[in-house]
């Protein structure tokens, strides 16, 4: 067994002492090779004969496909055409509900601009591509439905009759709502919307596929390899025996490689099929922005009601999110938006509505925080609102109002340990009284402003996901002596490599260099679940660690077995593959006990723990440009244990700045349903040009069952800076513009023009 010194060394069982890895911000195994250029992505395989595949898509938002039609002049003897005819399987992409066609067929409804009717595949990308030119379709246009608000009505029907994707309720306490409002001394409403946002990875989508012997071999860049493999198995009709998943390095995904992939990986499969060579199937970008999963819009009311001493007592939310053509990852994004929708606070009496409507756009999908930065806009623009009545300042209310280690959320789970709000809170309240805010000149036109936001995320999959789950991973003793970490969990430029090593090197109490992480494939790695929700460090990090502590023992019995127990455990471990072959440890998940939750009524432990954060924006608003720029960014979040503080604080950071570009800069533009702006010099992300000075504070409140007690990060960044940022800027114009003009996003120069306007 591993037994943690006072120093941070482990002491192994025979007594020798060997420096932990965890904690240490050691270098990216993956760093060298990304940074001399030697990091293979897709884009950079070449298969012998490989044809470069296109798709052809709607030019509409809505109607019905009548034909598909091969233009007369063209020469079509090198060019592959693949259409739903040629679909070996069932014509579906299979995630949660099977709604969505891998291609629109003859006689079927097109849903949204740029969906997927046709394919095409040639020797070379320029012919693909003038291949597409005369591919014609013939298509009986409908009335669509943009936003959804309008799809409520229901006057067109996308989704059954009532355009209703999927509905949550959750409540808590006795009583009406309405009344225990009505009995406080004030109530706060207030109607916040929220827009898409472009994932804008590094690296755009693209798969390669290949047949061999009926075969099917997909490689490419993605988040989650089973969930391609068992959408192609549907698809392609073939078992999971006969069809090998992938993941090349990936540049970035952050929600958007989670589920689209199987959609592209299923055509460029579709493609290989019909042309007996390997197909390319790479999106460009403006394909990429056009076509793709972004976050899900938003629009939430609010009703907060507390007493004048500013405890809350009431909170009655309504969560309404524009799901797109088809379900893809809305139920678990709605899922997530309403069990944080009444925020890190305490309130006996809380009702919250979710619904999410179908409408004839590009669907929506997972993007970073997948739900909760919508409903965490909405409560944190309330307590803003609420300090400012009351005259309170912004800690003082959170402080009164948050909760802490034994208090009970929205969905009555008691909060026991790993409850890291008062020490975020504090952390940034520290900082907050060291940097007072310069004073503004009135002759000036520049205006100084501060905005403070405090929010949790749940860590991991929802009530039983992780149980129902049952994620595994492996730890080997390979044949010359080095150990290997395999899993499903895919590096997309967070870390994972790195930070299974440290795992693994700790529990094995061996050194990072003789640690091995590969990259996946579903024919070599066990099914340890998707790269999301914040479960890859504290979920699968955890059977990592226990894997590693099994193989280590086993190493260790056999060493005393064999008159070798006063070596090294390395020395031991390459002695004992010499006799023994590849020896492996499988574990297997196991929520931590007391983890209760009902599904139908919503209530229960929706996670094992949680973490915290606490942010406080400061900004200066130009009064004559409307601009805004950040002068410091403050980001104190719990994460348990910092496996690798570094790589920690590039998630930290990186979902910081995503977060403050949706809440100033980034908007994706929909007219009449297509994807207005979808370049890279119109769809705006902020560039480190934009980036502010960040402090970013890690604090270590431990998670009893994570590995060394490390617990979800991904996502949490993404949350609050934005709101942060927003009542920065409606602190600095307090006097020039009325509140309701920041409630919605994004908050662009235009915005502040039109708020300010409303004050006069």
């Amino acid at each position: 067994m591993v037994h943690s010194s006072k120093s941070g060394e482990e002491v192994t069982a025979k007594g020798s002492v060997s420096q932990s890895s965890v904690g240490k911000g050691l270098p990216r195994v993956d760093g060298d090779a990304k940074v001399r250029g030697t990091a293979r992505y897709v884009d950079d395989l070449k298969l012998p004969n490989m044809h470069h595949g296109m798709t052809k898509r709607s030019a509409v938002p809505h109607g019905i496909l009548k034909g598909i039609h091969k233009r007369d002049g063209f020469d079509w003897s090198q060019v592959v055409v693949v259409t739903a005819e040629d679909i070996p399987g069932r014509n579906t992409i299979v995630l949660i509900e099977e709604d969505q066609p891998a291609l629109v067929a003859i006689g079927a409804p097109i849903r949204h601009h740029d969906e997927a009717v046709a394919l095409v595949a040639a020797p070379s990308r320029e012919l693909a591509h003038e291949a597409l030119t005369h591919l014609e379709l013939e298509v009986e246009e409908m009335p669509a439905v943009f936003t959804c608000e309008d799809a409520l009505e229901a006057k067109v029907k996308v989704y059954g009759d009532d355009n209703i994707l999927k509905t949550y309720l959750i409540e808590k306490g006795e009583g009406d709502i309405d009344a225990k409002l009505a009995a406080c001394d004030h109530v706060i409403e207030g109607l916040y919307r929220t827009q898409a946002q472009e994932q804008m990875y590094i690296e755009p989508q693209g798969m390669i596929a290949s047949w061999d012997e009926g075969r099917c071999h997909i490689v490419g860049s993605m988040q989650c390899p089973f969930y391609i493999q068992k959408a192609m198995c549907t698809l392609l009709g073939l078992d999971a025996e006969h069809l090998v998943v992938e993941q090349a390095v990936t540049g970035g995904g952050f929600g958007g490689k989670e589920e689209y992939p199987s959609m592209i990986a299923g055509h460029a499969a579709l493609l290989a099929r019909e042309a007996g060579v390997p197909v390319k199937l790479i999106y460009e970008r403006d394909e990429d922005i056009a076509a793709t999963t972004k976050r899900h819009p938003s629009v939430v009311r609010h009703r907060m009601g507390f007493d004048a001493d500013g405890t809350i007592r009431a909170i009655d939310v309504d969560v309404l999110f524009d799901g797109g053509a088809y379900q893809t990852l809305t139920q678990v994004v709605l899922s997530r938006g309403v069990l944080h929708a009444a925020g890190p606070y305490k309130c006996e009496n809380t009702r919250v509505r979710g619904r999410a409507a179908a409408t004839n756009t590009p669907p929506h999908g997972a993007f970073r925080g997948f739900g909760a930065p919508q409903t965490t806009f909405a409560y944190e623009r309330q307590t803003q609102k609420a300090a400012k009545l009351l005259g309170m300042s912004p800690f003082a209310f959170r402080e009164l109002n948050m909760l802490r280690d034994g208090d009970s959320t929205a969905t009555s789970q008691i909060l026991e340990g790993s409850v890291g709000s008062e020490a975020v809170l504090s952390a940034v309240k520290e900082v907050a009284e060291a940097y007072a805010l310069p004073a503004d000149d009135e002759n000036s036109s520049v205006r100084h402003g501060r905005g403070i936001s405090f929010y949790f995320h749940g860590a991991g999959f929802t009530g039983s996901g992780e149980a129902r789950l049952a994620g595994r991973a492996t730890v080997a003793l390979a044949v010359d002596g080095h150990f290997e970490v395999r899993s499903s969990s895919t590096d997309i430029g967070q870390g994972v490599q790195t930070m299974f090593t440290q795992i693994a090197a700790t529990a094995l109490g061996v050194e990072p260099d003789v640690v091995r992480v590969p990259s996946p494939a579903t024919d070599r790695v066990p099914d340890s679940g998707p790269t999301v929700a914040s479960r890859t460090c504290m979920v699968v990090g955890r059977v990592v660690n226990q894997a590693s502590t099994a193989l280590r023992e086993r190493i260790e019995a056999w060493a005393r077995e064999n008159g070798f127990g006063d070596m090294p455990l390395r020395q031991a471990a390459t002695a004992m593959a010499k006799v023994e072959g590849e020896i492996a440890e499988t574990v297997q998940y196991a929520p931590p006990a007391g983890i209760v939750w009902d599904d139908e009524m919503y209530t229960g432990s929706a996670y094992p723990c949680y973490g915290w954060a606490a942010c406080m924006v400061d900004v200066k608003v130009d009064l004559d440009t409307y601009e805004v720029t950040i002068d410091r960014c403050v980001h104190a979040v719990d994460v348990g244990k910092a496996i690798n503080p570094v790589v920690v604080k590039g998630q930290i950071e990186g979902g910081t700045l995503q977060s403050l570009g949706w809440a100033l800069w980034e908007d994706v533009i929909y007219h009449d349903g297509k994807v207005a702006n979808d370049r890279m010099t119109n769809c705006i992300v902020p560039t480190f040009s934009d980036a502010p000075e960040m402090h970013t504070i890690i604090v270590e409140e431990p998670f009893a069952s994570g590995p060394y007690g490390a617990k979800g990060v991904g996502e949490i960044p993404m949350d609050g800076p934005c709101v942060a940022a927003v009542g920065a800027v409606e602190d600095a114009l307090s006097s020039l513009a009325r509140s309701e003009g920041f409630d919605v996003l994004p908050v662009s120069p235009e915005a502040i023009q039109r708020a300010m306007r409303l004050e006069s």
